[in-house]
């Protein structure tokens, strides 16, 4: 029922910048207790992780993106942020956002955004 709608994509010249956002359509129960992330996937390639930003704890990067990327969460807007610098032609992806939260032995909660693609090319 709830709906991740994702905005920021698009075209950008190597060593440019962009951010990306990830919406909740409606409030979350209990949103601060969900970790999340980044994936990105090219045609043909299995989505990878790119950032994730968990309830309580660090950060995590992928060695590719360490140093430029930056991910940040804003709980009273249910919104996780993606903020992308120096791209270069091989960050070129489609981006997507994913909220998780996993109560041990009761339930998983998962929720994944439509999508966002982002080309760095000159």
């Amino acid at each position: 029922q709830v709906q991740l709608v994702e905005s920021g994509g698009g075209l950008v010249q190597p060593g440019g910048s962009l951010r990306l956002s990830c919406e909740a359509s409606e409030s979350i129960f209990i949103f601060s207790l969900y970790t999340m992330g980044w994936y990105r996937q090219v045609p043909g390639k299995q989505r990878e992780l790119v950032a994730v930003i968990p309830s309580s704890g660090s950060t995590e990067y992928a060695d590719s993106v360490k140093g430029r990327f930056t991910i940040s969460r804003d709980n009273a807007k249910n919104t996780v942020y993606l903020q992308m610098s120096s791209l270069k032609p091989e960050d070129t992806a489609v981006y997507y956002c994913n909220f998780r939260r996993t109560v041990v032995g009761v339930k998983e909660y998962v929720f994944w955004g439509q999508g966002t693609q982002v080309t760095v090319s000159s």
